[in-house]
């Protein structure tokens, strides 16, 4: 943990919202905003930007399940609001959607490769910051990459290999990694917000399921 008071201050400048389930005040990272469209359905605004009223939901799928039980969008419109029964895989469909976008960017900069070895030579000329293993990939040729591994470099496994296809515009894409930079750094905040809304992020990181 930082103790210098440059963090702090500028944390503090930082929007913060409350949970409409949980009261709890929170930074707008930590948390799912949703507007009110004009024929009266909820809709999710991930990026932020869509104009209108919103309302702000915790970064939890069990939260916004409850929110949607509770009908309480809409109270945090002051107006009835239609909620899709679907919402939860709505939005975790979405948060999918928008790091596979991410990742299709840094393929199309240059920043990304695909493939057994060009992965290898990625992470051992020190280059990465993230490494993908499809769910579905072999546990060896995962045990074999992850040899590689360097401090500062993070790997996930959330992504089937039919979601890794479409960002790279291939098939058969089992491992793949981006380089250290800009891009990068999104990317880990679209992986973490994914971790962190369908409960697979804990205190010492995330938490596979076996």
């Amino acid at each position: 943990m930082e103790s210098s008071s440059a963090p702090a201050a500028a944390e503090q400048t930082l929007p913060e919202r409350m949970c409409i389930v949980t009261r709890e005040v929170k930074d707008e990272a930590d948390l799912i905003r949703f507007v009110r469209s004009p024929d009266g359905v909820a809709v999710p605004d991930l990026a932020r930007n869509l104009p209108g009223r919103g309302v702000w939901v915790s970064l939890d799928r069990k939260t916004l399940a409850d929110a949607v039980k509770r009908k309480l969008f809409s109270k945090g419109f002051a107006a009835e609001t239609t909620i899709p029964p679907d919402l939860p895989d709505m939005v975790s469909k979405r948060l999918r959607q928008n790091a596979m976008s991410l990742l299709s960017l840094s393929k199309k900069a240059g920043e990304a490769v695909s493939g057994f070895m060009k992965v290898e030579e990625m992470l051992g000329r020190g280059r990465a910051r993230l490494l993908f293993h499809g769910s579905d990939a072999a546990p060896d040729g995962c045990r074999k990459l992850d040899k590689f591994l360097q401090p500062g470099m993070e790997r996930t496994v959330l992504f089937h290999s039919d979601e890794l296809d479409l960002a790279f515009g291939r098939s058969n894409v089992i491992h793949a990694a981006v380089a250290k930079g800009g891009l990068a750094e999104k990317l880990l905040v679209a992986v973490r917000r994914i971790e962190t809304f369908e409960g697979l992020r804990g205190p010492e990181g995330p938490e596979e399921k076996r």
